[in-house]
C-alpha cells in the first residue's frame, strides 16, 4: 500500500508499505479519505516537540472497513463507513475513569506519537470508530475530525443560543467554531490578523468580524454587544498576546476556552479574573463529539464543503505539503482521496 511518511523533519514522501494485520479488537479498514491538518504541517517542520520520527502521518481518517470483531461495542459491520477517533487513551487513569478520555495521562495522537493513517489502510481500535451515513461525501467526512475540536471547545465554554462568541483565530478550527456557533442559535465574532480569512468568513455566515491588526479588538466587541462583551471567548490560535487578550475581550461572569497551545507560559493578570469572576478551561481534542460532528456536516447545519480547498491523491500529498508549508494563506482544508474513482467524482 501507499502511505504519506516523514522520514525526518522537511522530508515528505509517499511510499510502499506492508497492509497492516490488524491485532484483537481492531478493525482493518480500507480508507477512503484523509485530511491535512495544521499539526500534520508543524510535524513537516520539526516544530511539534511531541512527535517523533520517522512518522506516517493523518489522524483525519474516514473508510470502509473490511474486517472487525462480531463484538464491538457500536455493532459495526464488515462494509461500514466510518470516521477514525484518533486519540488512543489508557482507559484506566483519573480522566479516562471519569470520560474525559482526552485528557488521559498516557494520550497517543495518531501521525504523532503513534503512526497515522494517511495510507490506503489502516488498523484500528474497533470501538474508537464512528459510523457514518453510507451517502456521506468522501470528501467532507475527515472534516468532522477539526469539528469535534471546535465543538469541544464550544461545549467546555457552555455556550448557549443568543449569546456571543468571540473565536480569536480564523483557521479552520476558528472558523468550524464559527460555523457550529451558528447552527447552535448564537452569534459568533471572528478576530483574526489576515483580512483574506476573515472575508472568507463572512461569506460563510459570520455577521462580526474583527481585523486585530488594524481595528481594536475590545472597542469593536464592546460595540458589538452594546457594552456587554462576549458571554465566551474562544482562543483558537495559540498566541500568547491572544491568550492575554481573552481577559478584555470576556463579559463579566463569562467563559474563556483556551483551544489554541502556545509555545510559552503567558502571563495573566489574576486580579481581572477575580474582578470579573471568569471561568477559564482548557479544552484538549475531542472527547465523545464525532457524532454531533458527524450529523452537523451531513445535515449541512455546518456546510463543510465551503471550507475545502482542494481535493487531491495520495501521490499528491508530500508536494501539497510542502506547499502548505510555504503558502499558507493559499488553503483552509485540504483532503486525500485515495481512488482515482473518487477524485473524479
Amino acid at each position: 500500500m501507499y502511505a504519506v511518511k516523514y522520514e525526518e523533519p522537511w522530508k515528505a514522501e509517499c511510499v510502499e508499505m506492508d497492509i497492516p494485520k490488524r491485532k484483537e479488537g481492531e478493525a482493518l479498514i480500507r480508507v477512503k479519505a484523509a485530511g491535512i491538518c495544521g499539526s500534520d504541517i508543524g510535524a513537516f517542520r520539526g516544530t511539534n516537540g511531541l512527535v517523533t520520527y520517522p512518522r506516517v502521518i493523518g489522524h483525519e481518517i474516514a473508510g470502509e472497513i473490511l474486517e472487525i470483531p462480531e463484538d464491538n461495542k457500536r455493532g459495526l459491520k464488515v462494509g461500514d463507513h466510518v470516521i477514525v477517533d484518533p486519540y488512543l487513551y489508557c482507559g484506566s487513569c483519573y480522566p479516562c475513569s471519569i470520560g474525559r478520555t482526552n485528557c488521559c495521562t498516557d494520550l497517543k495522537v495518531l501521525g504523532v506519537h503513534v503512526d497515522g493513517g494517511m495510507a490506503e489502510y489502516f488498523a484500528h481500535p474497533a470501538d474508537m470508530l464512528w459510523k457514518l451515513p453510507d451517502d456521506m461525501s468522501w470528501d467532507l467526512a475527515p472534516i468532522a475530525e477539526p469539528l469535534t475540536i471546535a465543538l469541544h471547545g464550544i461545549h467546555r465554554g457552555g455556550l448557549k443560543k443568543g449569546e456571543h462568541v468571540a473565536i480569536i483565530g480564523a483557521g479552520p478550527i476558528g472558523i468550524l467554531a464559527a460555523m457550529a456557533a451558528i447552527a447552535y442559535g448564537a452569534e459568533p465574532i471572528l478576530i483574526d490578523l489576515v483580512q483574506e480569512r476573515l472575508d472568507e468568513a463572512m461569506s460563510l455566515g459570520v455577521k462580526y468580524t474583527i481585523n486585530s491588526g488594524s481595528e481594536n479588538a475590545e472597542e469593536k466587541v464592546a460595540e458589538f454587544t452594546s457594552g456587554r462583551m462576549a458571554e465566551l471567548v474562544m482562543e483558537c490560535s495559540g498566541s500568547n498576546a491572544a491568550i492575554r487578550e481573552c481577559l478584555e475581550l470576556v463579559s463579566n461572569a463569562g467563559r474563556i476556552t483556551f483551544t489554541g497551545w502556545p509555545k510559552k507560559e503567558t502571563a495573566i493578570p489574576t486580579d481581572l479574573i477575580t474582578k470579573k469572576e471568569v471561568d477559564i478551561r482548557g479544552a484538549r481534542t475531542s472527547a465523545n463529539e464525532f457524532g454531533e460532528a458527524i450529523d452537523l456536516i451531513y445535515t449541512g447545519k455546518v456546510d463543510a464543503r465551503k471550507i475545502l480547498t482542494k481535493v487531491i491523491s495520495i501521490k499528491e500529498a508530500p508536494e501539497t505539503i510542502v506547499d502548505i508549508e510555504k503558502n499558507p494563506g493559499n488553503y483552509m482544508k485540504v483532503n486525500v482521496l485515495m481512488e482515482e474513482s473518487d477524485l473524479q467524482k
